[in-house]
């Protein structure tokens, strides 16, 4: 039974909107389950992702699908068997045949939290019955290395070593290979070509994977959902616009953007009025590949971006690994969670393994408005009792209420999986990946 202060508290008297999407989702739950398992026939899930959701009130939807991730140690131990679980039935549904795993995590050392989530997913996959070591990619690492982590438990990193078309560390030679390593430099060859399975496919690195197309497919996503439940595709679907390259150094690509967040300024004010929201339209400007929250800006108008100075500019130039050359213009969608008496501004995260949630948390920071980007330093974790309220609701009870509104934060986060299926199908079947440069309404 979750406590008072186990949710946030959602900040804002214009909740009709979202009562009435909530209210379908609770009314088609039978529906909802039988599309999306139908759904899943057609797009197998990818093996994980988690996803991070704004819930405004008026709309919910998500702003960010990550498919390799970094959050396992935030979760509630409750969710463990739930995990096992579900990556015992993935590598079946996948027909992976796998007996030993070797995870390739980032090439961090010196972010133990970091690490603690891959200890986490270590310790779920072996507890759902597979042999696990953890194979790093530094280049400077040639022995075994054991890092003692705050929590009191450690890893062993071993350095991978590839022999012909193969990988392993020391003796252990792996069936499957999991990332979880976004490959924001691209595809190193030492992965390249190799004969083990990969989950997932190295093609949807952040070196070539773009939001927008991630996006572009949730539309469609959304748009099909709608239709199931009779909403406004709006209520559950940031608008979003893309242009070609941009140089914030050297200000080339400038008026295209700004063109565009004006475009995009018109359309959510256009639906601001259609709902009565008295608040202010906003666009988060981001890079259309990288992640670690590097790369974004909230902007309310073209003429920010044009006064932008030089440290902003330095700022949205480069993410983790790689320069940004171009950027997805997003409506920026409210957050009016808020957590405890601190009221620290709050967005939902929900993990997901195969087509299953398995847990979630809130990402907290104390420092950060309610329009802006909360994936910054100063961000705190707040572990949930995800687990049974996103798979039972209680239609008894309001819907706004905490086991039905996490239910409906499963949906959303499951629609947002789905089109990360399509952009996996995609690669699959060989087809050009899709990134239109028009709003799709």
């Amino acid at each position: 039974m979750m406590s008072s202060l186990d949710s946030p508290h959602l900040t804002t008297a214009h909740a009709g909107p979202l009562e009435h999407l909530e209210a379908h989702i609770l009314s088609h739950q039978a529906l909802i389950e039988s599309w999306l398992r139908e759904q899943w026939l057609i797009s197998p899930p990818p093996f994980y992702a988690s996803v991070d959701l704004r819930n405004a009130g008026f709309k919910l939807a998500p702003v960010d699908t990550n498919l390799f991730p970094a959050g396992f140690n935030n979760l509630n131990p409750a969710f463990i068997p739930l995990c096992v679980q579900a990556i015992q039935a993935a590598i079946d549904r996948g027909k992976l045949c796998a007996r030993r795993i070797l995870i390739i995590p980032e090439n961090h050392t010196r972010n133990l939290y970091y690490l603690e989530s891959v200890a986490r997913l270590q310790d779920i996959i072996q507890k759902s019955g597979y042999e696990v070591r953890i194979g790093s990619m530094l280049p400077d690492l040639h022995s075994a290395q054991q890092i003692e982590l705050p929590s009191g438990s450690h890893v062993l990193l071993e350095p991978v070593v590839r022999q012909g078309n193969q990988i392993s560390v020391g003796k252990f030679t792996p069936c499957l290979v999991l990332l979880n390593n976004d490959l924001s430099s691209g595809t190193p060859p030492l992965l390249d070509g190799i004969q083990q399975r990969v989950i997932p496919l190295l093609q949807l690195g952040w070196a070539t994977r773009l939001k927008s197309v991630h996006f572009h497919h949730y539309r469609q996503v959304a748009m099909e959902f709608a239709r199931q439940v009779e909403i406004d595709p709006w209520l559950i679907d940031p608008l979003f616009r893309n242009c070609g390259e941009i140089n914030f150094m050297k200000k080339e690509g400038e008026s295209c953007l700004i063109d565009n967040v004006e475009a995009l300024l018109a359309n959510i004010r256009q639906k601001y009025a259609e709902y009565d929201v008295p608040h202010r339209p906003f666009v988060i400007v981001k890079a259309d590949a990288g992640s670690y929250g590097m790369g974004i800006m909230t902007v309310h108008s073209g003429e920010e971006i044009r006064a932008l100075n030089r440290k902003q500019r330095v700022k949205m130039s480069a993410t983790k690994e790689q320069p940004v050359g171009k950027v997805i213009m997003q409506e920026g969608v409210y957050t009016f969670e808020t957590w405890e008496q601190a009221q620290a501004v709050a967005e939902p995260v929900v993990y997901m393994i195969d087509k299953y949630v398995v847990g979630g948390f809130y990402r907290v920071h104390t420092e950060r408005g309610i329009n802006e980007n909360l994936n910054a330093p100063g961000m705190k974790f707040e572990p949930l009792a995800f687990a049974d309220s996103c798979i039972t609701p209680d239609q008894r009870m309001a819907p706004d209420a905490c086991p039905n509104r996490f239910y409906a934060y499963g949906v959303i986060a499951r629609l947002a999986l789905l089109a990360a299926a399509r952009e996996c199908k995609e690669i699959l079947d060989k087809k050009p990946a899709v990134a239109p440069l028009a709003l799709v309404s």
